[in-house]
């Protein structure tokens, strides 16, 4: 029986524990309460039987989204990758807690979501963008319910996630050898006139990391982090990833995974470009092993990099592609080559 008399009375009234055994997540759980008088606690029972039973109708903390914002981060520190952590935070800085902030995470209701949908709906956000700042409040209250914060279902859930019936889902996009070589033209011929009207070298830090990409298949943080140091003859050795950061200085991060630590056997014109290119950079000024292949003291960025991609592909007359994009274009090379996978 889940009541027991218990000593110590009360106006007269004697004192009872009440305890309600139950399963939550697969664990086994108990609540532990106390009333004074058998029929108060009776009553009592019956309510936390019915609270274990019907998980929305027990109680919540008095939690703001803030303070559940700060634990979750706080956990979630441990478990990812600090750029995939700046993105959580991206996502709740700039979409989330401008709204949210203060509210009690009990008090959030259905219409309070919904007019938050409607004014992410009225912002000049792609849809990507808004699924993705709807996922990062989703995964609050998933973290809340399995901390026990909250007992109810998940209300961000119950909204469901922005949809567009009219945005067709972008497809993998690659270059095909022709297309590359039309690219990397405009690219390197770009790079040989500014270099004869202004003495200019830098462009040619963006000809090196296309072909780099195309001939090497390595990921944009990779090719940052490349330095001379990684360059042995015909191989060329991955060990570490460049995260450029909105606000901040660049972050040198270990590779994605431990299978991203690879050494590569690089094709000869690939040889050839990076002969060329640091010949050109062993000119410069304070010049070491230790530069970095595409930018020298500092790695070429993020911005200027897509819009040397979009100026190339344009004057070339050929489709735009995404940075990661060169990434598929070498696996549909090899693949077309019929090398063993």
């Amino acid at each position: 029986m889940p009541i027991y008399k218990a000593t110590g009375k009360k106006d007269g009234l004697q004192k009872y524990n009440i305890r309600i055994n139950y399963m939550h997540n697969g664990d086994s759980k108990q609540l532990t309460r106390t009333a004074y008088g058998f029929e108060a606690a009776k009553d009592l029972e019956r309510k936390l039987t019915d609270e274990v039973k019907n998980p929305e109708t027990q109680p919540v903390k008095k939690m703001t989204v803030q303070q559940l914002y700060d634990k979750y981060i706080k956990a979630k520190q441990y478990e990812v990758r600090e750029t995939t952590l700046d993105r959580y935070k991206q996502n709740y800085d700039y979409f989330v807690m401008p709204t949210f902030k203060n509210a009690r995470i009990d008090k959030i209701t259905p219409p309070m979501l919904e007019k938050w949908k409607l004014s992410m709906e009225e912002k000049d956000l792609s849809l990507s963008t808004k699924r993705q700042a709807f996922n990062a409040f989703r995964a609050l209250f998933v973290y809340a319910i399995k901390m026990e914060y909250y007992f109810a279902k998940n209300p961000v859930s119950k909204m469901g996630n922005f949809k567009n019936n009219s945005e067709v889902k972008k497809e993998m996009d690659f270059y095909t050898v022709d297309e590359f070589i039309q690219f990397i033209n405009k690219a390197k011929l770009q790079a040989e006139e500014r270099q004869k009207k202004y003495r200019d070298l830098s462009e040619w830090d963006f000809y090196v990391f296309f072909n780099i990409a195309f001939y090497t298949g390595l990921r944009k943080g990779e090719i940052y982090g490349l330095t001379w140091n990684d360059i042995d003859g015909s191989y060329l050795s991955v060990k570490r990833s460049i995260s450029q950061r909105l606000k901040g200085d660049d972050r040198i991060l270990p590779p994605k995974n431990k299978a991203s630590y690879r050494t590569l056997q690089m094709p000869l014109p690939l040889i050839q470009i990076l002969k060329e290119h640091k010949k050109r950079q062993s000119h410069l000024e304070n010049f070491k092993d230790s530069d970095i292949i595409c930018g020298g003291k500092r790695s070429i960025r993020d911005t200027t990099l897509q819009r040397r991609s979009k100026q190339y592909a344009t004057t070339a007359g050929i489709k735009t592609i995404r940075i990661h994009d060169f990434r598929h274009s070498h696996v549909s090379v090899l693949a077309n080559e019929n090398i063993n996978i």
